[in-house]
């Protein structure tokens, strides 16, 4: 069964294996992420939370972290908010992107602040693409990003 975990230092710490891993929680082979793009994780969630934003989750299932997931940011005046989720190479095509956004949305349901999910995908991610596509997310738009390339902009009204 997959639960969302809320995120913090002291996980991001076991991940990036500065520390013993007293959490109870195992971590597949291979990692979670590469180092590089959990440093760069670590800085981002420590700065929402310095800002008094939540919505950041380790995606664990069976004890074992298989993923994270997220509010890129704080939602803005409009309530939209944007999120963002990877899974572990090894742990991918088991579902557990597509549990995360469900429970995820399920988060953004009993936020008061939040209004509108939105996430973007490369245009040929279509793993990615199916995981928004079974939660009810809608292709909004398309935009150019100068280092990503073409990217498809998706919505979710909650």
């Amino acid at each position: 069964m997959l639960n969302l975990v809320r995120l913090t230092d002291d996980h991001f710490a076991v991940l990036l294996g500065e520390c013993e891993n007293d959490s109870g929680l195992s971590l597949p082979e291979g990692g979670v992420d590469d180092v590089g793009m959990i440093r760069m994780l670590r800085r981002m969630v420590a700065r929402l939370h310095a800002g008094g934003s939540d919505g950041h989750w380790l995606m664990v299932s069976d004890g074992e972290i298989v993923g994270l997931c997220g509010y890129k940011r704080p939602p803005d005046a409009a309530g939209m908010v944007e999120i963002g989720y990877g899974v572990a190479a090894s742990r991918r095509n088991r579902g557990f992107a597509t549990g995360a956004i469900g429970l995820v949305q399920r988060a953004a349901r009993a936020d008061p602040a939040v209004a509108t999910l939105v996430a973007e995908t490369a245009v040929e991610n279509v793993a990615s693409q199916r995981v928004l596509e079974r939660n009810g997310f809608s292709r909004a738009s398309v935009r150019d990003d100068p280092e990503d390339g073409a990217l498809i902009v998706w919505r979710w009204p909650v």
